[in-house]
């Protein structure tokens, strides 16, 4: 398969492996998901899957994981103290924040701020 390669959920497993991947999003002006999750949280292991089905549908998306116990430091970073929180970041900047293992309202986030950069200001030229 072409292309399955980015059409995954990417663990990051250091502070510069999680920088990188905020660069890349940046620099692409793509949106990118965070997972903060937890080995030992029951409620994470039962999202992780419906995550990992949201990065396989949306690979225009990055989809990160990141274990609050192996990154400390960039959980405190992101204000993280609950498990799972879902944080949306758009062009270097917070859009959005989801605190538990909330499918719909993952979705809805998801959707949300998956709008292509220049693609809002066409909707509204229709003329009369």
């Amino acid at each position: 398969m072409a292309g399955s390669e980015e059409a995954q959920v990417i663990a990051c497993h250091t502070v510069d492996g999680f920088n990188e991947q905020l660069q890349k999003g940046n620099d692409s002006k793509k949106l990118v998901v965070v997972d903060f999750t937890a080995s030992w949280c029951g409620p994470c292991r039962f999202i992780a899957p419906i995550f990992a089905e949201m990065a396989r549908n949306m690979p225009h998306i990055i989809f990160l994981k990141v274990d609050v116990d192996e990154l400390e430091s960039v959980a405190k970073d992101w204000a993280v103290e609950a498990m799972p929180t879902f944080i949306f970041i758009k062009e270097g900047k917070l859009v959005d924040r989801i605190v538990g293992a909330q499918k719909e309202a993952l979705e809805i986030a998801v959707a949300k701020h998956d709008t292509p950069v220049g693609v809002t200001a066409t909707a509204n030229l229709r003329h009369e």
